[in-house]
């Protein structure tokens, strides 16, 4: 599913001219692998058809609206979940770290819980693999989904896509816990301000005890392999 996952990556990407220009490209990855349930299929076209035919600007200014001004709808994994700042400073550093050993080189600018960063890994995994670790926050991506529908955006297919391909499938009660989180419109400042400062939710059990969230223990663990299973390697072009 490596071509599937790298396609995913692309849709979530910030939109460019050369975005647009390899839509049939990335239109035929998902359709040659047919990974993704035939509905989600559907609705990744059409969100490649938008992508396509729109105003370049536009589609940036949506982009940033939706995924940078608005924290509930961040690309940055670890947004998503509590932490003491130690605990995920050192899930970043491990995440990092993991696609390093396959090869995977991040910018300066880059953080390694970027959602795009994270499924061009997983293309490099073998298929059960990739879609183990993608089970550890496919809450994270039920969430999203949902609020991107309620804003009917096309990206919601992208995040329809991540939890169609999970092995693991999202917890009710975690998606709800997320979904109770203030989420304001992106034209409001104070509100926006007031939802970047706040603690975001925690699960598992304990989870009111400050210790390290279970999201961000699943995550870490996760990037170590199974006893005697060793790391495939692939080489991939540095990110410049």
């Amino acid at each position: 599913m490596n071509k599937t996952f790298r396609a995913l990556s692309a849709l979530l990407a910030y939109p460019t001219l050369e975005l647009q220009q390899a839509s049939g490209e990335i239109s035929e990855a998902i359709e040659k692998e047919a990974a993704i349930p035939l509905n989600v299929r559907d609705k990744l076209h059409k969100l490649l058809t938008e992508l396509t035919t729109s105003d370049i600007y536009d589609l940036q200014e949506r982009y940033v609206l939706l995924f940078d001004r608005t924290r509930t709808l961040s690309l940055h994994m670890f947004e998503h979940v509590r932490g003491e700042s130690r605990d995920r400073g050192q899930a970043m550093i491990d995440l990092k770290a993991q696609y390093e050993n396959h090869n995977l080189f991040m910018s300066a600018a880059e953080l390694p819980d970027f959602v795009p960063l994270f499924l061009e890994y997983l293309s490099m995994l073998a298929a059960q693999e990739a879609c183990d670790m993608l089970g550890q926050p496919v809450h994270i991506f039920a969430a999203m989904a949902e609020r991107l529908r309620k804003r009917k955006s096309g990206y919601e297919a992208v995040f329809r896509a991540l939890v169609a391909l999970a092995a693991a499938k999202p917890k009710d009660d975690e998606v709800s816990a997320l979904l109770t989180l203030p989420d304001p419109e992106p034209t409001d400042f104070a509100a926006l301000d007031a939802a970047w400062e706040a603690e975001a939710v925690t699960f598992g059990p304990g989870a009111s005890d400050g210790c390290k969230d279970g999201l961000v223990a699943r995550v870490r663990g996760g990037m170590r392999p199974a006893r005697d299973m060793p790391i495939a390697t692939r080489t991939v072009t540095p990110r410049q």
